[in-house]
């Protein structure tokens, strides 16, 4: 009993890599797709704030990653106080979750 416990606690911690690995994979792709770099990057500001910034902007609170799933769905968002129009996210909603994760873990 105790070798199974130990084959599978070994294996949860081989998959968690890969699969994190898979998610920015898909994260990566989604924001590509979408064009996301055009204004962004990860770690420079360009026209729009790099993910690291993003991610800072979100730490700690709960409700981020459903925050930004849905300005960058509608297109709206509040920059400094301020509404700002931003692109709509044109992918699926799975795609969209990905970019939102992976634009949380920089």
């Amino acid at each position: 009993m105790k070798a199974i416990a130990g084959l599978v606690f070994a294996a949860g911690l081989i998959w968690a890599p890969l699969s994190q690995a898979q998610d920015a994979k898909a994260g990566e792709a989604a924001i590509k797709k979408n064009g996301c770099l055009k204004c962004h990057s990860v770690s420079a500001d360009k026209d729009g704030p790099s993910f690291k910034k993003t991610a800072a902007k979100y730490k700690g609170k709960a409700d981020a990653a459903a925050t930004l799933h849905g300005e960058l769905k509608s297109g709206k968002m509040k920059v400094d106080g301020k509404d700002v129009k931003h692109a709509a996210f044109k992918g699926s909603d799975a795609d969209l979750k990905h970019a939102v994760d992976y634009i949380l873990s920089r």
